[in-house]
């Protein structure tokens, strides 16, 4: 770690980009050594603004973990912003950290980066070899885009701009919203919501049986500040130029049955889990190969039911806020 090396992190109030300040701060940099900007104080899809704040901060590293997000509901109804915003700020902040000097970027993506029909567990070199989840296209196309923007300066420039695609994450910070939010959240909020009304059951979609894999957000985090600072030599051993993005995933998975019975057993809720068959199930099965990552020395650390227990924890506070 350059323990006085300015850090830019963009998106810091977002749940991975806080998650990144919490790990930078407790690895020992100096709070004052980390650049933060509200989206009130900088537009990132404002190409001039982010010229003149980097041209004003000279930060020596980027962690590139703005981006709009959301679930299938807010993909499917807003993808010109997803592609948009998303395709924007990525544009602007790789650009701009290239014209001002700024040697190491790191690029956060998204497992929606693989074809919908990807063999199980999926490899980095699925990237681009099929076709995309159509609800989620828009998003999946920018991050791609973001992919190959650090890739073709790191080629053309001899920069050193690295990209981690996360699987599902969940953990302090999180979207609790009932229509825009992802699976953990919306299902911490539904059975906490039946737990309080004493409703007698919680219906979910689907069947229950297909099998997902979540990854607590501080151990992103971490996996984060890891790979950036792996020494160039380390990083490229496991990489290829055009093929350099790794995988961060915990390693397993679990059915959404058993998502849901230990999401109920961290509320305590009492009542009954039913499911709805005659809903879709979405693809029977997304797990991330980490092997690239597990070789470069990294693993999870946080279980599911541990950080289920943070984050619904973190669920309270924010209603009590």
């Amino acid at each position: 770690m350059e323990r006085n090396a300015r850090i830019f992190v963009a998106g810091h109030r977002g749940m991975v980009g806080s998650a990144i300040v919490r790990t930078l701060l407790t690895q020992g940099v100096d709070g004052k050594c980390i650049i933060t900007r509200a989206h009130a104080e900088l537009d990132l899809t404002d190409q001039c603004a982010v010229n003149e704040f980097f041209a004003k901060e000279t930060p020596d590293q980027v962690y590139l973990a703005a981006a709009k997000v959301g679930g299938i509901h807010a993909n499917n109804t807003y993808p010109a912003e997803f592609i948009y915003q998303n395709l924007m700020m990525q544009a602007n902040v790789i650009h701009a950290a290239h014209v001002h000097g700024v040697q190491k970027l790191l690029f956060l993506g998204s497992s929606c980066i693989y074809p919908k029909l990807a063999a199980q567990p999926m490899s980095e070199d699925a990237l681009l070899s099929g076709k995309l989840e159509p609800t989620n296209e828009p998003y999946a196309v920018a991050k791609i885009a973001g992919i190959k923007l650090c890739e073709s300066y790191n080629r053309q420039y001899g920069r050193d701009y690295r990209s981690v695609m996360p699987t599902n994450l969940y953990g302090p910070g999180d979207n609790y919203h009932p229509e825009n939010s992802h699976v953990i959240p919306a299902l911490l909020r539904r059975f906490h919501e039946a737990k309080v009304a004493h409703a007698p059951e919680v219906a979910i979609w689907g069947s229950g049986t297909p099998r997902r894999e979540f990854l607590y957000v501080d151990d992103m985090a971490a996996a984060s500040v890891f790979v950036m600072q792996l020494a160039p030599h380390e990083y490229a051993a496991q990489v290829q130029p055009q093929l350099s993005h790794i995988n961060v995933g915990y390693g397993s998975d679990v059915t959404i049955a058993e998502l849901a019975a230990t999401v109920a057993r961290v509320v305590n809720y009492q009542g009954r889990i039913t499911f709805d068959a005659s809903k879709p199930d979405g693809a029977p099965r997304k797990l991330m190969d980490s092997g690239r990552l597990i070789a470069m020395g990294w693993r999870a650390r946080v279980d599911l039911e541990q950080g289920l227990q943070q984050a619904y924890e973190d669920m309270l506070a924010s209603q009590r806020a």
